[in-house]
């Protein structure tokens, strides 16, 4: 398992080592599997990387996960580096510039993800609880009222409003005549309207 190495200051400032490599040499043998020279490139770059990385995250725990992601990259793609496509450094920049871009195209999709989820679970929320104990009052209400009203009012009201009878229908099964139904419906439903507030 490669291991990162923490970034140190520049080789070159401490005394008895020599200049950096070039990028470009690093990369070269990083693609044949030099740990040594990874580490070097890493020494050399991952405070730029994570400089960059961090402006556009702003996150500071994401910035360090997207640089080690970065370097984990840089270590499994540098054979395909081309030196002729452009320098070492612009190559490594514009990963991770790409890591970056994705990391925050990834956050907003999730937190859109989320927002959806947490609309859809609000409205079903509302729908399953709310509504049904609102419906469940009302039904309360109109059972209590219907109760105030004469059997014979109550009667007609429950077949033509409940069941779902007509006037005519009401009057044939009830045995009574047609005009004895419309009274009885229209009084019993002055009666309910009284018993639930509601404007005539």
């Amino acid at each position: 398992m490669l291991a990162l190495v923490p970034a140190e200051t520049d080789r070159s400032e401490r005394s008895g080592l020599p200049a950096p490599a070039p990028r470009e040499d690093l990369l070269a043998r990083i693609a044949r599997g030099d740990q040594d020279a990874f580490a070097e490139l890493y020494d050399q770059t991952s405070s730029r990387v994570h400089g960059l990385v961090q402006r556009l995250l702003v996150d500071h725990a994401q910035s360090e996960e997207v640089t080690q992601e970065v370097f984990l990259e840089i270590w499994q793609t540098a054979p395909r580096y081309a030196a002729e496509r452009g320098s070492a450094i612009t190559w490594i920049l514009t990963m991770a510039h790409r890591r970056a871009v994705d990391r925050i195209r990834a956050s907003e999709a999730s937190r859109q993800r989320d927002m959806r989820i947490g609309v859809r679970d609000h409205v079903e929320g509302y729908d399953d609880v709310a509504e049904q104990v609102e419906i469940r009052i009302e039904n309360v209400r109109v059972t209590r009222a219907l109760a105030r009203l004469s059997d014979a009012q109550r009667e007609a009201v429950t077949l033509a409003y409940y069941g779902g009878l007509t006037q005519r229908e009401v009057s044939d099964q009830l045995g009574i005549p047609l005009g004895t139904v419309k009274t009885r419906l229209r009084d019993g439903m002055i009666r309910l309207r009284d018993e639930l507030g509601v404007a005539s």
